[in-house]
């Protein structure tokens, strides 16, 4: 029979073991799933590293810590990429992902009605009029507004409009959106409320 004081030999499965229990009490299993994948492929690359490194076994064990390496430098340049992503335009939203002034907006509408791209022209006609109304202040800007919302804000500032607004969001939506190719008297509609509202004032007086 043992000494009581005699130390515990654990031997290296017994050990791993040991360890695997404790991961799976309740202290571990509300750990994101991120943090982890970083735990276990730390404890992985420990691991390699506990070996003498010499020999074949050493040399494969180095290979082994570069390829995790390069793996977990991927899935971080794929997490950048996707978090850089998210400030992009939401589906539906009035604007992409360049910025360009009303007057910007107008002479690209006016340069693909020229075209007869009617789809394109009536999209950067009501981007013209939502730039409009940022730049004069009428409704504040919003990144990912969409056209009806653009509509339901600038209606409020500009309530003799609201009706017209709210048929040219809806003509927005459904050349961008749906299957309409929009036509030229849709253009010109929409191209006449621009007109009306870059003169209109806010109030029940637009």
């Amino acid at each position: 029979m043992p000494s009581l004081d005699s130390p515990v030999d654990v031997g290296r499965d017994q050990a791993a073991d040991e360890a695997a229990r404790e991961l799976s009490r309740a202290a571990y299993q509300h750990e994101s799933l991120f943090d982890r994948l970083q735990r276990e492929i730390f404890q992985f690359i420990g691991d390699l590293m506990s070996g003498d490194g010499t020999g074949t076994g050493g040399v494969l064990s180095l290979v082994l810590i570069v390829v995790v390496l390069v793996v977990l430098a991927l899935l971080l340049l794929w997490a950048l990429r996707r978090f850089s992503g998210s400030g992009r335009a939401e589906p539906g939203a009035v604007f992409g992902r360049r910025e360009r002034t009303a007057a910007e907006h107008r002479s690209e509408a006016e340069r693909l009605a020229a075209e007869e791209d009617w789809a394109g022209a009536i999209r950067e006609r009501l981007r013209a009029v939502a730039r409009d109304l940022e730049e004069r202040a009428v409704v504040a800007p919003l990144p990912g507004r969409t056209a009806m919302e653009l509509a339901e804000a600038a209606g409020q500032a500009l309530p003799s409009h609201a009706a017209d607004l709210r048929a040219a969001a809806r003509l927005f939506d459904d050349v961008t959106y749906g299957e309409a190719g929009g036509t030229r008297e849709e253009y010109l509609t929409l191209a006449s409320l621009d007109e009306r509202l870059r003169s209109a004032r806010t109030g029940v007086t637009a």
